[in-house]
């Protein structure tokens, strides 16, 4: 009996530093793992695109090397276009300070504060805020911040460009990926297991391709829009306004909400006028472009997206809220397709 004691508890011992050991390298290899997951979302949101180009009598790797020019392409044109914008403020910024400061102090922004009663603390909030930058010894911490935003940078276009290279590789891949899992199903299950497979890939790329879809929609039209009113690096808010779009739920309103205070910079007209357009901008999205685009690619009830991009985005941020809808469509396919069938069939 205390040999049994001692085995189980030895076995219970090991079997917690073996977990504690996988966690520690799970945290570890966390990085490596977002990139994979990551790649397989782009790829399977890429594949519907290159079936479509195979349906139309091309090759399968002339439709990926097709599809995969386009994604580089459009890749190294938004680097080209948004990166020196942003180093070219960030310049603009440091060495025009004072007169910055002064111009903000004599701006339309400023006196429409007054006007309410609040340019004094405006007025003490840039001058407080210029004397910690004229100090000397606060230097060093805002040059390191700024270094550490150039990092992070570099960092975001050295994983994006690891992301790209997985994403080509399984996209070629996907087919060999899909028949290798399938052979872990008993054989008499493989059909319906591919079947169910393919059902869920293309619902996920479906969803992709519909995200980014609304997503350029918002980005082209806040282009426009933002052009014509004047706002301040119209380019880079347009590109905000693309990123926001591709996160559900919250990132239009997010995106708009930051286009808009900066459009203040410009004038207190100019931010009112990108405040009015995004309110009616959301409403179409909400109530015409979203209902025609997502609704043809993932068929998941409203309450449940709620639910699923919250949920999503409290375990896993702002990938968690990206992958959460599809996740929710999967699980509902493998119910209808798997589970009810075979209650139905007991």
């Amino acid at each position: 009996m205390r040999i049994r004691a001692f085995r189980i508890g030895f076995v219970g011992a090991l079997g917690v530093l073996v977990a504690v050991f996988v966690a520690g390298l799970l945290g570890q290899l966390s990085t490596v793992l977002l990139y994979i997951a990551l790649a397989v979302f782009l790829a399977l949101g890429l594949d519907p695109v290159v079936s479509w180009l195979q349906r139309r009598g091309m090759p399968r790797w002339t439709a990926i090397v097709i599809v995969f020019a386009a994604v580089i392409g459009l890749f190294v044109g938004i680097i080209a276009t948004i990166v020196p914008i942003v180093v070219d403020q960030i310049t603009n910024a440091i060495d025009n300070w004072p007169q910055i400061v002064e111009d903000f102090k004599n701006s339309d922004f400023v006196a429409w504060i007054g006007s309410f009663g609040g340019a004094t603390w405006v007025e003490d909030s840039v001058a407080a805020i210029g004397d910690w930058l004229a100090d000397p010894n606060n230097i060093g911490a805002l040059t390191g911040g700024i270094l550490a935003v150039g990092a992070g940078i570099a960092g975001g276009i050295t994983g994006a460009t690891i992301v790209l290279i997985l994403t080509l590789y399984f996209l070629a891949s996907l087919a060999s990926m899909k028949r290798y899992a399938a052979r872990f199903v008993p054989a008499s299950s493989r059909p319906g297991f591919l079947d169910v497979s393919q059902e869920i890939t293309g619902s996920v790329g479906r969803y992709v391709i519909g995200q980014i879809s609304l997503a350029s929609v918002n980005g082209v039209l806040s282009l426009i829009f933002l052009t014509i009113i004047g706002a301040p690096v119209p380019i880079l808010l347009a590109f905000i306004a693309f990123l926001g779009s591709l996160i559900p739920l919250v990132g239009t309103l997010t995106g708009a909400i930051i286009i808009s205070l900066v459009s203040l910079a410009a004038s207190p007209a100019t931010g009112l006028a990108a405040a009015i357009y995004y309110l009616v901008y959301m409403q179409v999205e909400a109530y015409v472009l979203s209902p025609r685009i997502m609704n043809r690619a993932v068929s998941v009830p409203g309450a449940l997206v709620v639910i699923a991009a919250v949920a999503g985005g409290t375990l896993g941020g702002v990938l968690g809220a990206l992958v959460a809808i599809p996740i929710a469509a999967s699980l509902i396919i493998i119910v209808e397709k798997v589970i009810f069938p075979r209650q139905d069939a007991s």
